[in-house]
């Protein structure tokens, strides 16, 4: 299957620090791919770059075979790059704006991205396709719930009908049950439209219910990368085997953990 996002040898650094180093991997049409590691591994920078936010010293990023440049002058190219690759936050209330009401949110979206379209019956579409009706249609995002305006957020990145949908740490601040509801959601969208995900998350949980591949990163680097289902189950790398031992579980022992971590030889 040919990949509609490749990543070859990102490399970026902060004075002295190598936040990300010779980072590639691809991501096939439809696919679902997990990035994992504790804070400082990498993970979010390789998104932001993913995303444009950030901008790489060495390496490239292409979609569908033609290279992502750092930055567009004009707005037809701004659009464009939009509709590449979109990105959904942790916390919704960082990129809502708070005096608009959700179906508003999708009409300006609309409008932008297809101004010859009548909305109407789209925006009605997106609402159902993320589980919202006419009550949280006409709602501003303090007025919603967590979950709720993470589901306005998935909409209005939807409406856009990008090929690359990146979700950094997207269910994080949300509780369990409403976490399996989004997870949920997400695999639906996944079946029913075909478009690409990147998971970042330090939640091995998320990976597991939502991936096909993951990739491990530690210190800026990719450490080990293959199946989801192989790499939970059977990791080649200590380091992995240390990110499902620190999984709270019957029988979890943090401070062995501790311990094993202060022996590994990167430490």
């Amino acid at each position: 299957m040919n990949p509609v996002l490749e990543v070859r040898g990102l490399s970026r650094t902060y004075g002295a620090t190598r936040a990300v180093d010779d980072v590639s991997f691809g991501l096939p049409e439809g696919g679902s791919l997990g990035i994992v590691g504790e804070s400082g591994s990498g993970k979010t920078t390789t998104a932001r770059i993913v995303t444009g936010l950030e901008r790489a010293n060495a390496g490239e990023v292409l979609v569908r075979g033609t290279v992502r440049e750092a930055a567009s002058r004009g707005r037809a190219a701004r659009l464009r790059r939009a509709r590449e690759v979109q990105l959904v936050f942790q916390d919704p209330l960082l990129s809502l704006d708070p005096r608009i009401p959700a179906a508003e949110v999708l009409r300006e979206t609309l409008r932008l991205h297809h101004p010859g379209r009548d909305p109407r019956p789209r925006i009605r579409e997106l609402l159902d396709q993320v589980g919202l009706g006419e009550r949280e249609s006409a709602a501003r995002p303090r007025e919603l719930s967590g979950g709720q305006r993470q589901r306005v957020a998935l909409a209005r990145a939807l409406a856009v009908e990008p090929a690359v949908l990146v979700l950094d740490e997207a269910v994080a601040a949300l509780d369990v049950s409403v976490q399996a509801q989004i997870l949920n959601l997400l695999a639906e969208i996944r079946a029913r439209t075909g478009i690409a995900y990147l998971f970042i998350t330090h939640d091995l949980g998320v990976v597991r219910a939502v991936t096909d591949s993951l990739v491990v990163m530690s210190g800026g680097r990719i450490v080990e990368a293959g199946p989801t289902a192989e790499l939970l189950t059977a990791p080649r790398q200590e380091y992995t085997r240390l990110l499902l031992d620190s999984v709270p579980k019957p029988g979890w022992n943090p401070e062995a953990i501790t311990t094993r971590r202060r022996a590994r030889p990167d430490h």
